[in-house]
């Protein structure tokens, strides 16, 4: 079965990255598909390559970038969310006339569209909010 996520809820301050992330784990350990996951609302700052969390504490940045670096994982941000919560990659900094970036690849940078086009490439899409 190929699955997506839809991951709405701020890291640190809400458990649905964290569930999203053991979800996904979860679902490749049992042999199904994991097409891609899409941060949406205050999920985009999952993104952020700014967050600094303890060392004894998981990364949920750089657990998000494993999974895509071990399974293939597209992991898009939906551009209007993140840009009015300050998460802006490097070309989108540019374009703005801003000197700094936060965001950078394997995490990307996309519209709701891609959110419809995940939705009609898996059998499910599960949703991670507050």
């Amino acid at each position: 079965m190929d699955y997506g996520l839809l991951v709405m809820g701020a890291p640190y301050s809400q458990p649905a990255p964290h569930s999203a992330l053991r979800f996904a784990h979860a679902v490749l350990a049992r042999g199904h598909r994991l097409v891609g996951v899409f941060f949406y609302h205050d999920g985009v700052h999952n993104a952020s390559m700014l967050m600094t969390p303890p060392q004894d504490e998981l990364n949920l940045r750089d657990a998000w970038k494993a999974l895509h670096k071990e399974h293939d994982v597209a992991l898009d941000v939906c551009i209007a969310a993140a840009l009015r919560r300050g998460v802006i990659s490097q070309s989108e900094a540019s374009r703005h006339g801003h000197d700094a970036f936060n965001l950078e690849a394997p995490f990307e940078l996309t519209g709701l569209g891609q959110l419809l086009t995940l939705q009609r490439r898996c059998d499910r899409l599960i949703t991670f909010a507050s």
